[in-house]
């Protein structure tokens, strides 16, 4: 039942994303097109202007065009975990999440999902990768799109470094679907994977690797009744 709501839920969040404006993409210098959704029930999570709704205890700030952005502190240095992930202050439990990303060359973050303990999310929920892997032919678990721990992404659909990446990600009861670029990537019952015994419902975070990265067009759409 789960699967199939998922797979309908995700179908519906890829279809309505047809409508956009086309604006510049000053990192990569080319038009791109932001995409601005009819109401589909989705609300976004940022407002534009500064972190409200969120916790951190530093590094993001908020970028022209609602983008947030990792501004390394002074003298840290990447693939070292530090303590500045950006946190919602509410816990989600079934939802879609739909959201934008890029990175610098080498670049290195992670969505975390339903996760207990935001001073402890590595250990309390789970996360989909964010890492330079464009053209990897050969990758896991710890490779973009893969749920750490867990299992790999199906294809390896993330571009190369400096252009934006779409993830929806949709977690309806123990059922977690990926899609990255367009391409489903992760289908996967978390009841049965190394994720088991973490919780049904938490915070949503963005890792800290001491890595730029970037993010826009954050919203979610939470999603009720998916237990009848």
């Amino acid at each position: 039942m789960h699967r199939r709501l998922i797979i309908a839920l995700t179908a519906v969040a890829i279809a309505v994303s047809g409508c956009g404006r086309v604006t510049e993409d000053k990192f990569v210098g080319k038009k791109v097109v932001v995409e601005e959704p009819a109401d589909d029930g989705f609300r976004p999570m940022f407002n534009g202007k500064d972190l409200t709704g969120w916790q951190t205890t530093g590094n993001w700030i908020v970028e022209e065009g609602n983008v947030i952005a990792l501004k390394p502190r002074p003298g840290e240095r990447g693939w070292q975990r530090y303590d500045a992930y950006l946190t919602t202050d509410r816990k989600y439990r079934d939802f879609i999440l739909d959201l934008e990303f890029r990175f610098t060359k080498g670049g290195n973050s992670g969505v975390f999902l339903r996760v207990g303990d935001p001073k402890s999310q590595v250990n309390t929920g789970f996360e989909v990768q964010i890492l330079d892997t464009h053209g990897k032919k050969k990758f896991g678990h710890h490779d973009c799109g893969g749920v750490i721990r867990t299992v790999g992404p199906k294809k390896m659909m993330v571009k190369p470094a400096g252009e934006w990446n779409r993830y929806i990600i949709t977690c309806i009861g123990s059922q977690l679907n990926v899609v990255l670029n367009g391409e489903e990537i992760v289908d996967l019952d978390l009841s049965k994977s190394p994720m088991k015994n973490r919780p049904l419902e938490g915070y949503i975070g963005f890792q800290d690797e001491a890595k730029p990265v970037w993010y826009r067009n954050v919203r979610i759409k939470e999603v009720t009744g998916s237990n009848m």
